[in-house]
């Protein structure tokens, strides 16, 4: 029998989700790059837990919606969402201008996607957390409730995990690299006890060079969740 329901908006990789379904939840990961066609499931053997992949165009309000119709009643214990930042992050700011002349309300909607997806998660009554780098969404929506580097949880992944399954010659071992992250939460959610590793380096590590540009594969790396932050909100906010 599940644990109850996680959702994760706006999450091609699932790392995030990964630690919730070894510890026996039922999840779901929503974003566009998903397959439409096909209804993909992970599950983890010895737990019971799962992480199914949902196609989803989370800018299309009606969507929300949906979601909220098929879980509204269901043991939801927890949300999480990782809006797209490209048009909110201050990293990007030397292209607002010209954004801005194309769209002057690029960055209200933007933000608004991210305060949709608060509001989702208080109409369902669970704890969430809502992630961002720094960006203006802090002036748009509000001060972010809390922010993290990934070093501060790399205390998390034990020894003998040291390197990342999927991404190691582009993710510091135990996440230990520097990365300013920004949360929105809600409903009582708690913020994980640091257990930190040394940093690598500070602000110029070896995967941020690694990491520029435009392609989706890097985009996708790049927002990836940490694992050791991961593994830290389950231990503090699982029930």
């Amino acid at each position: 029998m599940t644990k109850g329901i996680v959702i994760s908006l706006y999450d091609f990789t699932g790392e995030a989700l990964k630690p919730w379904a070894e510890a026996g939840y039922d999840c779901y990961a929503y974003d566009i790059q998903h397959s439409k066609e096909n209804v993909n499931t992970d599950t983890f053997v010895g737990s019971k837990g799962s992480i199914t992949y949902v196609h989803a165009d989370l800018h299309d309000f009606n969507t929300h919606k949906d979601i909220f119709m098929q879980f509204n009643g269901r043991k939801v214990v927890f949300g999480m969402a990782f809006p797209v930042c490209t048009d909110m992050a201050v990293s990007g700011a030397a292209h607002f201008a010209k954004k801005a002349e194309a769209n002057p309300m690029f960055q209200d909607e933007a933000a608004q996607h991210a305060i949709d997806c608060s509001e989702l998660f208080d109409d369902l009554g669970c704890p969430y957390f809502i992630e961002n780098p720094v960006s203006v969404l802090s002036t748009l929506w509000r001060k972010p409730d809390h922010s993290f580097h990934p070093y501060e949880y790399g205390g998390y992944i034990p020894y003998g995990e040291e390197q990342h399954p999927k991404w190691p010659d582009y993710i510091a071992p135990r996440d230990a690299y520097s990365k300013k992250t920004c949360l929105w939460t809600g409903n009582g959610f708690n913020m994980p006890t640091k257990v930190s590793v040394e940093c690598d380096s500070f602000g110029s590590s070896t995967q941020h060079r690694k990491l520029g540009g435009k392609s989706m594969k890097t985009k996708n790396i790049r927002s990836a969740t940490p694992r050791g932050f991961a593994r830290a909100v389950v231990e503090a906010n699982a029930a």
